[in-house]
């Protein structure tokens, strides 16, 4: 397995995965707002895009968002999107994603990481072996009803 940070150049590699991602959370297929949408992400460096890939495959993702701590005045991230290809699944590409985000906070001395995920994500069993505990902190929510 390879992890690579993506750039540019492997967009036609992750939109099939951030895809699949999206169907999983029940949206529709859209494969040209997806393109526009990560393209934005990586040519604005707004987030990290990690793309693993199994011989020349590519098998999932994960993307973090940087954010900051005002209390201890520290960086981290938000681990927003882990994804595997369902070919791919078991084969342990959720958790070199993982500690490849993890090794990120290490180098750049990171509070850590927060995941957003939904509440009976099944991969929140794989969140608990990788160490994350739920944060009494970070449970509410305030949606824009704009649309």
């Amino acid at each position: 397995m390879t992890i690579i940070e993506a750039q540019i150049e492997q967009l036609p590699d992750l939109i099939p995965l951030f895809d699949g991602y999206r169907m999983f959370y029940r949206q529709p297929s859209n494969f040209d707002k997806a393109k526009t949408f990560l393209k934005e992400r990586l040519t604005n460096k707004e987030s990290i895009i990690y793309l693993a890939y199994i011989e020349e495959y590519p098998a999932g993702f994960t993307q973090l968002y940087p954010i900051f701590s005002s209390v201890t005045m520290e960086p981290m991230y938000i681990l927003n999107d882990l994804f595997v290809d369902s070919s791919y699944r078991n084969e342990g590409v959720g958790k070199a994603l993982i500690d490849k985000a993890k090794d990120l906070c290490r180098v750049e001395k990171n509070k850590g990481l927060i995941i957003q995920t939904e509440i009976d994500n099944p991969a929140q069993n794989l969140y608990r072996r990788e160490g994350f505990v739920k944060d009494s902190d970070l449970h509410f929510f305030w949606k824009n009803h704009h649309k």
